[in-house]
């Protein structure tokens, strides 16, 4: 059972549960299921454009599709963006498809980006902190994050990532004084293998940042951060010396 602690000195909401490494390992287990689930029917290349899954088109750009489906609490959206790789392989870009090499796509003011806990080989706890240079999404924010990896029966990789609930971040990791704890909602990456040695990528993101601003500027900010994808495979290409890809559409 979890332990509460209380700081009397702080507002309730500082409160923190205390969770051994074992309740922990399988809590996170048991929530990176439902996002597992959720990034792979995101991904799913059978569903036609603008089905009853709820997504929409928004554009498509250099070869990636960007769409949106309105989140089930309404407030902000979830944001989605797709690029089909040729001749790469799935372990390719596996190497930079992570919390950690996305996050410093998003801001390059990440003053903190750190493994804080492993409890399984491809189960880990991740703070993200960026500092008071970053944009307005993203200055004085900090997330706690778990990162599950899984390949399928079928090859297909997939990356999930989403934030712990608050009260056991804050009994992993104490909130800095002048920072905002803000969370990421399953979240993450699909890299299905295709037939042609090619790859299908799927990125996934729904950021609140907590603390106040406009909603329609977090959704707006929202649509850029899925624009990764080209970005983190430039950097698997500078890593791993990969032939550089003319035509990724």
């Amino acid at each position: 059972m979890p332990t509460m602690n209380c700081n009397t000195q702080a507002p309730c909401s500082t409160r923190s549960w205390s969770v051994s490494e074992d309740s922990l390992r399988r809590y996170v287990f048991f929530a990176s299921e439902s996002c597992i689930q959720e990034l792979l029917s995101a991904s799913d290349s059978n569903r036609p454009d603008n089905g009853n899954d709820g997504w929409k088109v928004l554009a498509f750009d250099d070869g990636v599709e960007i769409s949106k489906r309105r989140s089930g609490s309404g407030s902000f959206h979830t944001f989605r963006s797709r690029w089909l790789l040729k001749s790469v392989s799935t372990q390719q870009f596996i190497t930079v498809a992570n919390a950690i090499d996305a996050a410093k796509q998003w801001d390059s003011d990440l003053v903190e980006a750190r493994y804080i806990k492993e409890l399984d080989e491809n189960l880990s706890i991740i703070r993200l902190r960026f500092g008071e240079s970053s944009k307005p999404l993203f200055r004085n924010r900090e997330f706690i994050v778990y990162e599950r990896r899984e390949t399928m029966d079928d090859g297909t990789l997939v990356v999930a990532v989403a934030s712990l609930p608050k009260e056991i971040a804050a009994g992993l990791q104490p909130k800095q004084n002048n920072s905002i704890r803000g969370f990421l909602l399953q979240s993450g990456w699909v890299v299905e293998k295709l037939d042609d040695d090619s790859c299908m990528v799927t990125y996934v993101v729904q950021l609140d940042p907590a603390g106040w601003l406009p909603k329609f500027f977090v959704n707006r900010f929202n649509t850029k951060l899925v624009m990764i994808i080209e970005n983190l495979w430039k950097q698997a290409q500078a890593c791993s010396a990969i032939p550089s890809i003319t035509d990724p559409s």
